[in-house]
């Protein structure tokens, strides 16, 4: 059996990178006393895995894990054990135990939600939203191992709109074709006739299915 857990981590702690996010999520999980599957071996440790890893500098919202068990426990239970041994910045706001053969969360991922607010020209970036959806084509190059490649944002964008002074999207993300907010944005600044890339705040608010169902409920 397994839990499928949902987090949120903000403030300050969106700086730590993904490595030590899960060794912090793996030393609460042990203060917690709950009981996780560990792996075997000369250094055992908490076999739990990400749906995506956050990046750098992105708060999260509604992070998905999974964590294996030895045993049944509640999902009430879990989320406050959890939580007591977790910093304040990051909160477990759900859980719900599934069986072993349980689709993964990272097979079953297809986009994600992200709220972007632009800390510089944005009357510029906002105003150039409908010209920039309209295109037939946004090109754009992506790192890979091959080294830079050419890409299509237009089909990976899924929405993209204006509210309340800041961007709402919805991108791909699943392993056929994935939007990375941070390739958007510069391609968005470069048709809005920005000369680099204009700085922003970032938050990821939700993972979702490719039937664009909430992940922690899929």
């Amino acid at each position: 059996m397994k839990m499928i857990v949902m987090f949120s981590l903000k403030d300050r702690l969106k700086h730590i990178g993904h490595l030590d996010l899960m060794r912090a999520m793996q030393r609460a999980l042990r203060r917690s006393g709950l009981p996780v599957c560990y792996s075997q071996g000369f250094n055992p440790h908490i076999l739990l895995s990400f749906a995506a890893p956050l990046s750098v500098g992105m708060e999260g919202e509604r992070e998905v894990m999974e964590v294996p068990l030895s045993e049944d426990v509640a999902p009430d239970t879990f989320t406050a054990r959890l939580n007591d041994a977790l910093p304040p910045l990051v909160r477990c706001l759900s859980a719900r135990q599934v069986a072993d053969d349980h689709p993964a969360a990272m097979a079953q991922l297809g986009a994600a939600q992200f709220e972007i607010t632009p800390l510089e020209s944005a009357d510029m970036l906002l105003a150039a939203v409908p010209g920039f959806l309209a295109q037939e084509s946004i090109p754009a190059m992506r790192k890979s191992k091959k080294g830079m490649v050419p890409v299509d944002l237009r089909p990976l964008i899924y929405n993209l709109r204006v509210k309340d002074g800041h961007l709402e999207a919805l991108l791909a993300l699943h392993p056929s074709g994935t939007c990375k907010p941070d390739l958007m944005m510069q391609a968005l600044s470069s048709f809005a006739g920005l000369p680099t890339p204009a700085p922003y705040d970032i938050r990821r608010t939700a993972l979702l299915t490719e039937r664009f169902s909430p992940l922690e409920e899929a």
